[in-house]
């Protein structure tokens, strides 16, 4: 479990099923993670119960976001590559918890724990230019565009660019160094 302020970031548990086998099937996200058909009750249960957290195995792992005792989303690793020491990185907070900082603050815990226990030298991610407050959430940490993938998800028959975002640990420990400085004063 790591612990942050307001939240905790915990492994999967099958109590857990119900709520990803509602996200993971709904369809209005499926464009965010190139989804193309439902989960199964029976898949999800599986993953739950297959899922070693190892991220060195399996190159990636998920934690469930809870605030007060209440899951109020996920947030994943991905593409973990431990030889370039990199990955990606893809939040979900339920409809009902948006607009709380709760993904800033289950953001905040993931950067911690990335550059600092698993000595990471970078994190990406891939945001379509019309989810601004994705974008908004990302760049607040300091993630930087670092490219665009035009015309890249059809969503409606409507073609949307993609923007690929990336944060250097060297920019996350400037950005703290900067806020302890702030706070001393």
């Amino acid at each position: 479990m790591i612990k942050g302020k307001d939240i905790i970031l915990r492994a999967p548990e099958m109590h857990d099923v119900d709520l990803l086998y509602r996200w993971e099937n709904d369809q209005s996200l499926w464009h965010l993670s190139n989804t193309l058909s439902p989960f199964s009750h029976f898949t999800l249960e599986q993953y739950v119960l297959q899922a070693t957290n190892d991220i060195y195995t399996q190159r990636q792992v998920r934690f469930m976001i809870e605030k007060d005792k209440k899951t109020v989303g996920c947030i994943d690793l991905f593409d973990f590559d431990p030889n370039n020491q990199r990955a990606g990185i893809g939040i979900i907070i339920d409809k009902e918890y948006r607009n709380q900082h709760l993904a800033s603050s289950a953001l905040d815990c993931l950067l911690d724990y990335c550059f600092n226990t698993l000595n990471l030298h970078q994190l990406f991610c891939s945001i379509s230019s019309e989810n601004k407050d994705s974008l908004h959430l990302f760049q607040n940490k300091k993630f930087e565009i670092c490219g665009t993938k035009r015309d890249w998800i059809r969503l409606n028959d409507k073609w949307i660019d993609e923007y690929q975002l990336q944060l250097l640990k060297k920019n996350y420990c400037n950005e703290l160094n900067t806020n302890r400085k702030t706070e001393k004063k």
